[in-house]
């Protein structure tokens, strides 16, 4: 039972918060595809894959991610009692754990078409490298938008295996939507990660932070806009936007305070709550267009 608790420790599976913004991109793009008067068997089905798969991925990225930092974890207070950097799990037994979550993955991503499946290997690399960036940029933030919100085009070609602008629009958008939310993350450990040097977009952008954050927040707000315009959706799904604009640039943006740590988790949880409000307008539209 112990070394099961450290397991779910070490992937997380106590905060659910990151499978979850792992996960809503890839139901974004799942509902702009599917066509809801004669495709809903698949689109369930597909549900239920990108979610396993958001788990199981998020999971093995966790571990890596751990292993890759556990000499700067045991240094951040807040993460200095992870499993891998406290000993608790050794470094060999953790990937153990990554080959067989991946196993599993790879078993899910088999189930779709060709083209999914080759997006999918073709974003192994960039999912597990992500750790290192913060050692050579000030953008690590920047390179898990383009990666923690891949599954958004990967979802899209599973039901519809051809090009399209929209969910590549869509996909720009959310970028800068992970840009916003893990800079506000970030600032959690600014002190840390200032003392031992490692980088991020909370320590480049310390003296004004609330500027990158609504003009990321703006920028997946326009993107939202620019493929509904493309989707012809009707006019409830702007009075959706004007929610979603509210809440990211009022709410999030302007009642942020980066010293307070526990405003920032705050705001950074928030998050979750609105990939379900931007799944919602979505799907609305798809049903009654």
């Amino acid at each position: 039972m112990k070394d099961f608790i450290l397991f779910l420790d070490l992937i997380r599976l106590k905060k659910p918060i990151g499978v979850m913004l792992l996960f809503w991109p890839c139901l974004w793009g799942l509902t702009l595809a599917n066509d809801f008067t004669s495709n809903n068997l698949q689109y369930i089905i597909y549900f239920v894959y990108f979610f396993l798969g958001s788990v199981l991925m998020r999971s093995a990225g966790c571990i890596v991610n751990d292993i890759l930092d556990r000499k700067y974890d045991i240094l951040v207070e807040r993460t200095k009692q992870r499993p891998i950097a406290s000993g608790k799990i050794s470094v060999k037994l953790s990937l153990i754990y990554v080959i067989i979550l991946c196993s599993f993955a790879f078993l899910i991503l088999i189930q779709f078409n060709f083209t999914t499946i080759f997006l999918g290997l073709a974003s192994m690399p960039f999912a597990f490298s992500y750790p290192l960036m913060k050692r050579y940029t000030y953008w690590p933030q920047l390179f898990l938008g383009f990666t923690f919100n891949y599954g958004l085009i990967m979802a899209w070609f599973s039901i519809k295996p051809e090009f399209s602008y929209i969910p590549i629009i869509f996909y720009v958008g959310a970028i800068f939507w992970t840009l916003a939310y893990d800079t506000i993350y970030g600032f959690q450990d600014i002190k840390d990660d200032e003392i031992i040097g490692v980088k991020s977009t909370s320590i480049k952008f310390k003296k004004n932070p609330k500027l990158l954050i609504f003009i990321c927040y703006l920028v997946f707000i326009l993107m939202q806009i620019i493929s509904g315009l493309l989707m012809e959706f009707n006019y409830y799904y702007y009075i959706g936007i004007v929610i979603i604009a509210v809440h990211l640039l009022f709410y999030q943006t302007k009642n942020l305070d980066i010293s307070n740590p526990k405003i920032c988790l705050e705001k950074f949880k928030a998050n979750n709550f609105l990939g379900l409000i931007i799944f919602v307008n979505i799907l609305t539209n798809k049903i009654y267009l």
